[in-house]
């Protein structure tokens, strides 16, 4: 006989489980981040995960086969593919009630994506992305509103004003620069994008070698370069290493005559630090001439909010954690849905890669307190009255009514394990009480409350096995009708 093969419990590369303090706090940053884009003037938006391939389009970085970064398969009718952000599906939405929408239309979306990438540390294949986007409008002021409601809506998560900076550039500046260094190949200026995309990891050689024949990793593995001439590489890195400071105070900023593009987007950096320049974070809004974004679609301004302080990673090594979110403006994905023009730009935040951020903040330390557990003696403790059965939960369901009708958290432990057992689930699901109903108590009108919180903390004072006696029963006996009160002063 061929014994059952036991399955390893194993999760798929770049999936993770979450549970308690984890999801607690992501669920409060959540509720922070709507909140404060509705201060803002945003509406709520939902879109399905899946969408036709064709819609959502190809625009991920750093693939070259059309569509192999995304989750995919055909139905009856289409090739349809899990969203891989959520800004290609508020396209499509707006391209079918465009007529309907107020102009511009504002809108927030939270939900799940999904990217058949290479996993790493903080960065999975599937991922919670909190958008902010405006639809309708190409007015530079719309850009300054986002980027500042992404230096605001961090702040009010927990992040102080010294932990981050939004680095800000222009699409149209770099492509003006290879427009005058003569590079008008589509394929050479998507690649140089993406070559310049990994400044921060690989640093300005490792930029060099992408933008020439080519660079290979540690690994071995050889990644084909851009092709691009020496005299080409040298004005690339040039520009992506101007000075930071160059738009800090200046009203204007000085146009090099490079190309008409870039000059317009000169322009349209000068319109925006203008507005930025007046908020109140005008120090964590700052230019960055080597931030180009790896996603295709952008066309114009662009930010990326950058964490300055280190995580820690596994390991417990300190590492630098990088970017948590970041957006620009995107004029023409829209518009392949009809004929109308419609400019647009929005932001995106991080949310997974935020939320391991904030665990290592000091001042985000979640405790997840579990509910009162209402322990079950046995059958025989409690008087049945002659010939019935006596339902030995009745007289736990009047407990468990009263502290739910007060909104406390509660629960009849649901186990067969004895009073010490359920003394031990108590903890492992960190009750800050466990309630004790036996026949004396119930002739008495009675309850016992054993308080574990204050058990758990006198436990680690506790020096000899005299201390022990003395504190191994912390608990109280109140009448019934006093247990609400009693309970909510331990929470």
């Amino acid at each position: 006989m061929v014994k059952d093969k036991k399955l390893k419990p194993e999760l798929a590369s770049g999936f993770i489980d979450r549970k308690g303090n984890e999801l607690i706090l992501k669920d409060r940053l959540i509720e922070i981040i709507k909140r404060n884009f509705q201060l803002f003037g945003f509406e709520p938006l939902e879109t399905p995960g899946f969408e036709i391939s064709e819609n959502i389009g190809k625009f991920l970085p750093d693939e070259d086969r059309p569509m192999s970064g995304v989750f995919g398969f055909k139905d009856d009718k289409d090739w349809i593919s899990l969203r891989y952000d959520l800004t290609a599906p508020l396209a499509r939405y707006v391209g079918a009630n465009f007529n309907d929408l107020s102009k511009p239309f504002k809108r927030y979306q939270v939900g799940t994506v999904w990217r058949n990438e290479k996993p790493g540390p903080g960065r999975f294949r599937e991922f919670t992305q909190v958008d902010a986007d405006v639809v309708g409008t190409k007015n530079i002021l719309a850009d300054a509103e986002v980027a500042i409601l992404l230096a605001d809506t961090l702040v009010k998560c927990g992040l102080s004003k010294s932990d981050f900076i939004i680095r800000v550039n222009n699409r149209k500046c770099l492509t003006g620069i290879l427009e005058g260094l003569k590079i008008k190949n589509e394929k050479q200026i998507i690649n140089t994008i993406r070559a310049i995309d990994k400044k921060d990891r690989l640093g300005d050689e490792g930029v060099k070698s992408l933008l020439g024949k080519g660079r290979k990793d540690e690994s071995g593995d050889f990644t084909k370069g851009v092709g691009l001439d020496p005299k080409q590489i040298k004005e690339i890195i040039n520009y992506i290493n101007t000075d930071i400071e160059f738009f800090r105070e200046a009203p204007d900023a000085s146009y090099d005559g490079i190309s008409k593009l870039y000059d317009e987007g000169i322009k349209e950096l000068t319109n925006f630090f203008n507005n930025t320049r007046v908020s109140e974070f005008r120090d964590q809004i700052v230019y960055s001439s080597s931030l180009v974004r790896g996603i295709e679609y952008y066309t114009g301004t662009i930010f990326e909010a950058e964490l300055l302080f280190k995580v820690k990673n596994k390991k417990g090594l300190d590492i630098e954690f990088g970017s948590v979110g970041g957006g620009g403006r995107y004029d023409n994905l829209v518009s392949r849905f009809f004929k109308n023009d419609a400019p647009a730009t929005g932001i995106s935040i991080g949310l997974d890669r935020l939320l391991v951020a904030m665990q290592q903040k000091e001042n985000n330390n979640v405790e997840n307190i579990g509910p009162v557990v209402i322990c079950v003696f046995e059958k025989n403790q409690f008087l049945a009255s002659p010939g019935k059965d006596y339902d030995i939960t009745a007289p736990y369901y009047k407990i468990l009514s009263m502290l739910r009708s007060a909104g406390i958290k509660s629960e009849i432990y649901s186990g067969d394990g004895s009073i010490k057992a359920q003394m031990k689930y108590a903890d492992k699901r960190n009750s800050p009480a466990a309630i004790l109903y036996g026949e004396n108590e119930a002739k008495l009108g009675i309850v016992t409350i054993k308080n574990l919180k204050a058990g758990k903390e006198a436990s680690t004072k506790i020096q000899n096995r005299e201390d022990w006696r003395k504190n191994e029963n912390i608990q109280e006996t109140v009448k019934l009708e006093d247990l609400v009160n009693e309970i909510k002063k331990l929470l």
